[in-house]
């Protein structure tokens, strides 16, 4: 298991949180390491450009299109799971993101920002993230920013079977998590969610 090091992120947290599964984790930017793991974990904090930049210079958005392409997994935490959609808007200045799903990460329209502490969320029917989670589960979350319109239209041929998307409230609702194939994300910190995180980290290990 890697958690990608490309200079953001809380990586030690999240290098704690899934060796306390049992899982054998390293923290690294080396290319083949992260391509070849059974389980790719990317992280985020700050601003999506600075973490594009980041993950550029590793060719990080390389490493996530290759390890998709081949079935491998990967979960993006925070902002690592806003740099997975088309582009990012702060301050007036668009930045291209790994295009792995369409949609603009974006400022919410929300009366109090950030959106710092504990939520709820509305995870849809047959989710293997929140699976034995209830309702009331609660997660930790700190942005400013998400994605508050899921743009991905279905399959036409009804061959491929759509993401799971999990919403969260805050001022507006906004894309709080998403299952697709290999590929999993979480807006809010898994690994500063207690036992709800907790539960959920497992889940994915699960799938690995």
């Amino acid at each position: 298991m890697v958690v990608l090091d490309y200079g953001s992120g809380n990586l030690r947290s999240a290098e704690r949180a899934i060796a306390r599964h049992g899982a054998d984790v390293t923290v690294t930017s080396d290319f083949d390491a992260a391509l070849e793991a059974d389980g790719l974990v990317v992280p985020g904090v700050g601003a999506f450009e600075a973490c594009m930049a980041g993950l550029r210079k590793i060719k990080g958005e390389r490493i996530i299109g290759r390890r998709l392409a081949g079935g491998r997994p990967v979960l993006g935490i925070c902002v690592g799971m806003q740099i997975l959609f088309a582009k990012g808007v702060e301050h007036g200045v668009t930045t291209e993101g790994c295009h792995e799903w369409p949609g603009t990460v974006e400022r919410l329209d929300a009366p109090i920002l950030p959106h710092m502490g504990w939520n709820t969320v509305d995870a849809p029917p047959g989710s293997q993230l929140f699976a034995g989670l209830g309702a009331d589960a609660r997660f930790y979350f700190v942005h400013s920013y998400g994605v508050r319109t899921w743009e991905l239209e279905p399959d036409p041929t009804g061959n491929i079977k759509p993401p799971l998307v999990t919403w969260a409230e805050h001022g507006d609702r906004f894309v709080a998590a998403v299952e697709n194939g290999p590929l999993f994300a979480t807006q809010f910190h898994p690994e500063k969610s207690g036992d709800a995180g907790a539960q959920l980290l497992e889940n994915w290990l699960a799938t690995v």
